[in-house]
């Protein structure tokens, strides 16, 4: 009997798992870890959508199964927001549908749409799920590496040319999850036409929609005139509005997509639990002052950590957007990696971060630092890190003797 199943062969051993052990070793052991690794967000949802999350309770209609495709008043919800946020109209019952988060969206997406064998185009480094979902469901993946706006579309229309067969779709994400990049309008216009000039679908994840920093809003593909015959785009209720836990999202757009997902879901869940989704309804459809107020939050921390680590001797880009910041690291450690450097950041600093290869090889070279604790222990893990530069050359070398 063969000893690994197939798709179980094509997953690689997960990238993050020796730092995670780590941490949890030393949790245990009672040490006080600061975790600017994984982007849990530390925040409570607004207090009106607790509220409403709780008065739907008693209900015995609300703890029946619910709908896969999502409730009504929910998909409704979508549509409004996105005609007052983009000024793109979607129809609630053909063009958008409730999932589990954007994480399960895009892996059943893949699902449903992917024969083994077929191209799938992704940037790398990116989000796990944007190539381990395709991979998963048999795909062939196509990175195309990070570089400037003009190159992506050389190396776009490279990947193209020189697929076979075809690529069936790309993947895009902006604002980027690890790296924090943003694209303006104009760039989706681009990879719309080049998309549907070749039979492309397009897939965007437009988690952080609401995360930026800049005074200009980042916008959705679906505002692009057309986008919609060739694109779906995924958005999530979990940075947002704080709410990871309750594992809201939606996909939007092209109608043959959101039907072939809507169709195998059909098959695989009955909807999130719905007062999750009656709650959901509230925070879309109510104040939205509480987006605001988050993105302060973030954009406050980001500052104490890009302001505190040059000042501790490690100067690292601002982010634009996210509640990342993508971090070069050090150039003394290049020679050990990224991984070898969040070992030793973590030993020595007591600071866990991800390692930027977690994210595709060409996240070699960088970490990646969720801004997910208060200002104070953002301060304390600062204090950490300038003791561990300090020594930097000690633990380095450390560090290579573990390697050999």
């Amino acid at each position: 009997m063969e000893s690994e199943f197939y798709r179980i062969k094509r997953l690689p051993p997960y990238v993050f798992a020796e730092v995670n052990a780590m941490k949890a070793r030393a949790r245990a052991a009672g040490e006080d870890i600061i975790d600017l690794g994984m982007g849990n967000p530390d925040l409570s949802p607004p207090q009106h959508v607790l509220d409403k999350l709780v008065a739907t309770l008693p209900d015995p209609k609300a703890h029946r199964y619910s709908a896969s495709k999502g409730i009504p008043g929910l998909r409704k919800a979508l549509a409004a927001y996105y005609q007052r946020r983009f000024d793109v109209e979607i129809d609630p019952d053909r063009e958008a549908i409730v999932t589990l988060g954007s994480k399960e969206g895009l892996a059943n997406l893949a699902q449903a749409i992917t024969a083994p064998g077929d191209v799938i185009l992704v940037p790398n480094p990116s989000y796990p799920i944007h190539h381990f979902g395709f991979i998963i469901a048999g795909a062939t993946i196509r990175h195309l590496p990070p570089n400037s706006r003009q190159n992506f579309m050389e190396s776009l229309s490279l990947a193209v040319k020189h697929s076979v067969p075809k690529p069936l779709a790309l993947v895009l994400n902006y604002p980027a999850n690890p790296t924090a990049e943003v694209v303006d309008l104009d760039f989706y216009a681009e990879v719309v036409d080049f998309a549907r000039k070749y039979g492309i679908y397009v897939l965007s994840d437009l988690a952080y929609a609401e995360i930026y920093f800049d005074d200009s809003p980042p916008p959705s593909i679906l505002q692009v005139p057309g986008a919609k015959d060739i694109a779906v785009e995924f958005t999530s209720m979990s940075k947002t509005y704080s709410m990871a836990g309750w594992r809201i999202g939606f996909a939007a757009g092209n109608e043959k997509l959101i039907g072939a997902l809507t169709r195998v879901k059909s098959y695989l869940d009955y909807g999130a639990f719905t007062p999750i989704q009656v709650a959901a309804t509230a925070a879309l459809n109510g104040p939205q002052d509480y987006i605001d107020e988050v993105r302060a939050i973030y954009k406050a921390r980001r500052d104490v950590l890009v302001q505190g680590l040059e000042q501790a001797g490690w100067p690292i880009p601002a982010p634009r957007a996210t509640m990342f910041a993508w971090a070069p690291i050090p150039e003394e450690w290049k020679e050990v990696g990224c991984m070898a450097f969040a070992k030793q950041l973590l030993t020595h600093a007591k600071v866990a971060v991800s390692p930027g290869v977690g994210f595709g090889e060409y996240g070699e070279g960088y970490v990646r630092i969720a801004l997910v604790e208060n200002e104070q222990r953002i301060r304390q893990a600062i204090r950490n890190i300038k003791r561990f530069m300090a020594r930097s050359h000690d633990y380095l070398e450390e560090a290579k003797k573990q390697e050999s």
